[in-house]
């Protein structure tokens, strides 16, 4: 699964693109604002938006050590930081995800509080009660084995700790056969979806307690239609930066399958904060 993983998100050159993508839009790589990575740095489901609302719902302070899980280039990472004075580390699958998000941050002059390691969720080096938040925004997609997620989750947090969830879910249409490519997978073997019910289920069994649960689809799909919309208008263009810089020419399609699978109820996106009790 492993590789298949860093198949999927692997982008071959991916940080020479960035490099390139970025000086074709007039900015130098090496010497960057948080806003000039922002079509590249906030590639979920209601962009750094969202990212903040659930930071308010989370209480996130200057006083947290955070653990961003599944990082990506570390766009989420630098914007808590930023905006919150917290540190972050991140962690990924994807080697080449690490070496974009050590490049960016320090390009943007955030080493301080951001720092990134290469490494599952399942296997960190981290002690037991490391983080006062452990942050996991569209990652379990991609996680068959949710429930030794979550144990992980547990030993890692310290006591009165919080677990942030932003994740798409299975939606109640019977049909399990989603519309691909989608960000997460190109194929069916990659895309580990179940309810908001049986997430929430993992979660208490771990010993969390729920602070805020909210199913967000409806908000999703507005977001997706209106990337759906930007997308069609450029069609034929070539833009310097955006989703095709990390997922290839599948970004293309994610517009049109995510508002499909939204709209016929094939997936739902929920946010959740749990508490370490």
């Amino acid at each position: 699964m492993k590789n298949k993983i860093e198949t999927h998100y692997g982008s071959d050159d991916l940080l020479e693109k960035i490099r390139k993508g970025l000086e074709k839009a007039g900015k130098n790589p090496d010497k960057l604002e948080l806003k000039d990575l922002a079509v590249i740095d906030q590639l979920h489901t209601g962009g750094h938006l969202a990212s903040l609302m659930l930071a308010e719902k989370a209480n996130i302070d200057q006083s947290m050590e955070i653990l961003d899980a599944g990082c990506g280039i570390g766009g989420t990472s630098r914007l808590l930081s930023k905006e919150f004075k917290c540190r972050a580390t991140g962690i990924d699958l994807v080697s080449k995800f690490i070496d974009a998000a050590e490049f960016l941050t320090k390009s943007t002059g955030m080493e301080k509080n951001n720092k990134f390691f290469q490494m599952s969720i399942f296997e960190t080096s981290f002690a037991d009660n490391s983080f006062d938040c452990i942050w996991c925004q569209h990652i379990l997609m991609n996680i068959k084995e949710k429930e030794s997620a979550f144990s992980e989750f547990k030993r890692l947090l310290k006591p009165g700790g919080v677990l942030v969830l932003h994740e798409v879910i299975k939606g109640e249409n019977k049909n399990e056969n989603i519309h691909l490519p989608v960000p997460w997978a190109d194929r069916p073997s990659l895309s580990f979806l179940i309810s908001q019910k049986e997430m929430n289920a993992l979660a208490d069994d771990a010993g969390f307690e729920s602070q805020f649960n909210q199913d967000q689809t409806e908000e999703a799909k507005i977001w997706w239609n209106k990337i759906k919309s930007v997308t069609e208008k450029a069609a034929g263009k070539t833009r310097p930066l955006g989703p095709h810089i990390i997922f290839g020419e599948n970004g293309k399609f994610f517009s049109r399958t995510m508002t499909a699978n939204l709209n016929e109820n094939m997936i739902k996106v929920m946010a959740a904060v749990y508490c370490n009790t």
